[in-house]
C-alpha cells in the first residue's frame, strides 16, 4: 500500500483514489502496483460489488493542485533509467501495462471518473474501464510524440477504434480535446457536470448494484463538439498511415486549419510519429488485448533506447525550452529500416506477458 493511490471498500464499491495532487496524479510503479493488488484482491470478494475509480483533491484545496484525474506516468523517473541501464523503466512499464490489461478483463464494473487532465498513462487507466464519466473540465490527449515516445498503455488498441481517423490524428499531433469531444466519440460513456459528480458518488455508494442506472439517469446532454466540425478534415487530411502522405496533404490543403496542424507536427519527433502510426495500424488489426499490449511492450523498451525519449524529456520536462533536437530530424531520415528494428518482437524470455491470474480470463 502507498500512500500514493488510496484503495478502499466502502458499502460494496472498491474505491481507487489517484492520491499524487502536486504531480497531476502522475503514476509510478508503486501506485500501478497498488490498484493492481487491490483489484486481484476485490476479484474474489463478494462484498465488493463495482470499483470506482476517481482522484483526490488537495488537502488546501488549492486550485492549483486539483487540475486533473491524472497526467499521465511518471516521465522524468522513466527518463533517467533510460539514461542508464532501463531496468527501472522497463519495470515501470511492465507493471503498468499489466495494471491496464487487469483492467480490460475485470469482471466487475469500474467506473472512472475522468475529470479534469487526462492523458498518457490517465487514459490507460480509464479506458479499459466500463463507464468513463467526462466533465466540462476534461481535457483528454495523447502527447506522447512530444517527448520522444508513443501513445502507450493500449493507446494502439483504442485510438484506432475511434471514429475515422480521429485516433491517428490524436496519436500523431498529441492535439487535446474537451469532454464534450469524448462523449461525441465515445471515450466517455457519459458526460456529467464537475459539480455534480459528489452526489452522484454519493448515490451509487447507496446502491452499488444501481451503478449502471445511476449513471444513466444523471448523464447531460453535453455541449456540441467543436471536433465535430474538424471530422471531414481529419479524416481527409490524416487519412494515410505513413507520415510522408499526410504531410503532403497538409501542404496540398492549403487552409488555416491545415496549416495549424502541419506546425504541430513540425514539433514532434518524426521517429515516434511514425512509430505510432503504425502502431494504431497494427493495433487496429489486432483481435487480442494481451497480444496488444505485448506488442506495445516491445516499442516501449525500443523507443526509450533511441535518443529521442531522453532529449524529448529534457525539451519538454526538466529544461522546457521545449526546442528539442530529434534525431533522426526528418521524416525522411526516419527509414522503414528504422521504424522496422523498433518493431522487431522482444525474445520469448524478456516479452510483457498479463498477470499470471488472468491467462485464462474471458475477454469482456
Amino acid at each position: 500500500m502507498t500512500d500514493q493511490v488510496l484503495t478502499f471498500i466502502e458499502h460494496g464499491i472498491g474505491r481507487i483514489r489517484l492520491n499524487r495532487p502536486r504531480a497531476i496524479h502522475a503514476l509510478t510503479t508503486e501506485m500501478c502496483q497498488a490498484i493492481t493488488d487491490a483489484l486481484l484482491a476485490w476479484r474474489q470478494d463478494d462484498s465488493v460489488v463495482a470499483v470506482m475509480l476517481d482522484h483526490a483533491v488537495a488537502a488546501d484545496g488549492d486550485p492549483k493542485l486539483s487540475r486533473g484525474f491524472c497526467a499521465g506516468g511518471d516521465i522524468a523517473l522513466i527518463a533517467e533509467s533510460a539514461k542508464t541501464d532501463c531496468v527501472g523503466a522497463e519495470r515501470f512499464f511492465h507493471v503498468e501495462y499489466r495494471m491496464n490489461h487487469l483492467l480490460f478483463v475485470y469482471e466487475k464494473p469500474v467506473v472512472a471518473f475522468i475529470d479534469g487532465i487526462v492523458m498518457g498513462g490517465g487514459v490507460g487507466i480509464s479506458l479499459p474501464c466500463r463507464y468513463r464519466v467526462a466533465t466540462e473540465r476534461t481535457v483528454f490527449a495523447m502527447p506522447e510524440t512530444g517527448i520522444g515516445l508513443f501513445p502507450d498503455v493500449g493507446g494502439g488498441w483504442f485510438l484506432p477504434r475511434l471514429p475515422g481517423r480521429i485516433g491517428a490524428w490524436l496519436a500523431a499531433t498529441g492535439s487535446r480535446i474537451d469532454g464534450a469531444d469524448c462523449a461525441a466519440i465515445g471515450i466517455a460513456t457519459h458526460y456529467i457536470s464537475s459539480n455534480r459528480l459528489d452526489a452522484v458518488k454519493a448515490r451509487i455508494l447507496a446502491d452499488p448494484f444501481g451503478l449502471e442506472a445511476i449513471l444513466g439517469e444523471n448523464g447531460e446532454q453535453p455541449p456540441p463538439s467543436k471536433l465535430e466540425t474538424q471530422r471531414a478534415d481529419i479524416d481527409r487530411l490524416f487519412a494515410s498511415d505513413r507520415l510522408e502522405d499526410i504531410l503532403a496533404a497538409l501542404d496540398a490543403d492549403g487552409g488555416e486549419w491545415a496549416a495549424r496542424q502541419r506546425a504541430l507536427l513540425a514539433t514532434k519527433s518524426p521517429q515516434t510519429i511514425k512509430v505510432s502510426l503504425r502502431q494504431l495500424a497494427e493495433g487496429a488489426r489486432h483481435t487480442d488485448f494481451a497480444t496488444h499490449m505485448a506488442m506495445e511492450y516491445g516499442l516501449a523498451c525500443a523507443v526509450i533506447r533511441r535518443p529521442d525519449f531522453v532529449e524529448g524529456v529534457r525539451a519538454v520536462i526538466v529544461d522546457k525550452d521545449n526546442a528539442p533536437r530529434w534525431n533522426p530530424a526528418t521524416p525522411e531520415e526516419a527509414t522503414d529500416a528504422l521504424i522496422d528494428s523498433i518493431f522487431v518482437p522482444l525474445p520469448a524470455e524478456k516479452a510483457w506477458t498479463p498477470l499470471p491470474q488472468l491467462t485464462s480470463a474471458p475477454m469482456p
